[in-house]
């Protein structure tokens, strides 16, 4: 079966051609045969579209994309001509599978599309603003393209609809937890992979485990698994919520924002200002991108080091809350660009967990692990680096929805 997976972001869209057989749950993840990205490069009316694909081929090229229905369909040509070709007809494709980012609390399990499901997702568009509007266009692109074929969204949310109240519930009047402000939770599918994977290369059935799972981005997020559930994440009701991170500002005392408010700010300068000019870039006043604090660090740029140190020492912190809410843990889990590709970042934040024997192994830590254990053989606590795969996870979320449903 060809399934085709669409993760759209607000500045970006990415696609995926997958090829299952067999039963459809497969340890080891599968390359796609195709892979696109197209870069929304701002307001301006041209796109950065790439494609690979699994033999080798690839192209680089720019598009319009004043409407991004057209700027998908025209993504998806690469698919059937020229030098990236895979299939010889879109009709090949048996199912489509959609990250969606938000899923409220209806949707704890990936779900086909219906015309109800579409209203919900725009409905909860007030809650995730900067991504359900386009993961919809992405959904109404492919009823354009393919309108025979069906849709599985597949939620970002859903994965953390298993924490007890006790950890959902905000300490406000239970009126607005009546109307839906609660603690939603978010990176829920590469939370949900990565602990899937690291039951695989501990070779432990994941029911028998305690994970903490720590996806360390330009968004990040930890994620308290036991016996294959969340009972614990630091995003809220936003993904503006919990640690530090690239350009937000994560978890800070509200009433600064009041204060602001006061001081003439507008609720628009505000969400600028958390969203896009906090985190890291915010205190370093360089960039939110790690590799560049990281170069300033190393140019003797005292902010840039300060940014960092804030950033481990809110990590390390979040970590603790998650190991207070498994009762310890057998294994931490570092995954997403910072969390697979820096190693400084998991030195500094294990070491705050030395005296519970947890020892990293330098070495391992610094040969560009994938999927792999980097801690010594006589640590108590497992130190995996595993390679996030959502739109692998993503597939194999909608084949498994299709086959039950069959």
């Amino acid at each position: 079966m060809k399934i085709l997976v669409l993760n759209a972001g607000s500045s970006s869209q990415k696609s995926c051609l997958y090829e299952i057989t067999g039963d459809g749950i497969l340890e080891q993840p599968v390359e796609p045969l195709w892979e696109a990205t197209i870069d929304w490069t701002g307001k301006s009316a041209v796109g950065l579209l790439k494609v690979k694909t699994s033999h080798g081929a690839s192209i680089k090229t720019e598009i319009p994309v004043k409407e991004r229905q057209q700027a998908i369909a025209q993504m998806l040509d690469t698919l059937m001509q020229g030098e990236t070709q895979v299939i010889s007809d879109l009709a090949e494709i048996q199912l489509v599978g959609h990250r969606v980012v938000h899923g409220g609390q209806h949707y704890s399990q990936p779900t086909r599309i219906t015309p109800e499901v579409k209203a919900a997702i725009k409905e909860l568009a007030n809650l995730a603003p900067a991504h359900n509007p386009v993961n919809l266009e992405g959904i109404e692109a492919i009823e354009q393209t393919l309108p025979q074929v069906p849709q599985v969204a597949v939620f970002d949310t859903a994965f953390h609809s298993s924490i007890p109240p006790g950890a959902v519930v905000y300490p406000i009047p239970y009126e607005l937890s009546e109307q839906g402000i609660r603690r939603y939770g978010f990176h829920g599918i590469s939370h949900e992979y990565v602990s899937r994977r690291a039951a695989y290369l501990l070779d432990r059935d994941l029911s028998s485990l305690k994970l903490i799972t720590c996806h360390l981005g330009n968004g990040c997020s930890l994620a308290a698994i036991r016996d294959g559930s969340c009972i614990n994440t630091t995003m809220g009701f936003t993904p503006l919520e919990g640690l530090m991170m690239g350009t937000r500002s994560g978890s800070i005392d509200p009433s600064i924002l009041l204060y602001l408010l006061r001081q003439g700010y507008s609720t628009e300068q505000l969400d600028e200002m958390l969203n896009k000019q906090s985190g890291l870039k915010g205190v370093s006043g360089i960039s939110g991108d790690m590799r560049q604090i990281s170069q300033a660090i190393a140019e003797g740029n005292d902010r840039a080091k300060l940014a960092f140190d804030i950033y481990i020492h809110r990590l390390q912190s979040h970590i603790g809350s998650m190991l207070a809410s498994l009762s310890g843990t057998d294994a931490l889990v570092f995954t997403a660009g910072v969390g697979e590709n820096h190693p400084l970042t998991r030195t500094a934040t294990c070491e705050a967990f030395e005296f519970l024997g947890l020892k990293l192994d330098p070495s391992k830590n610094q040969a560009s692990p994938k999927d792999a254990d980097i801690a010594t053989s006589d640590s108590k606590i497992r130190v995996l680096v595993v390679q996030t795969q959502e739109d692998w996870a993503i597939a194999q979320s909608g084949w498994n929805l299709l086959n039950r449903e069959s």
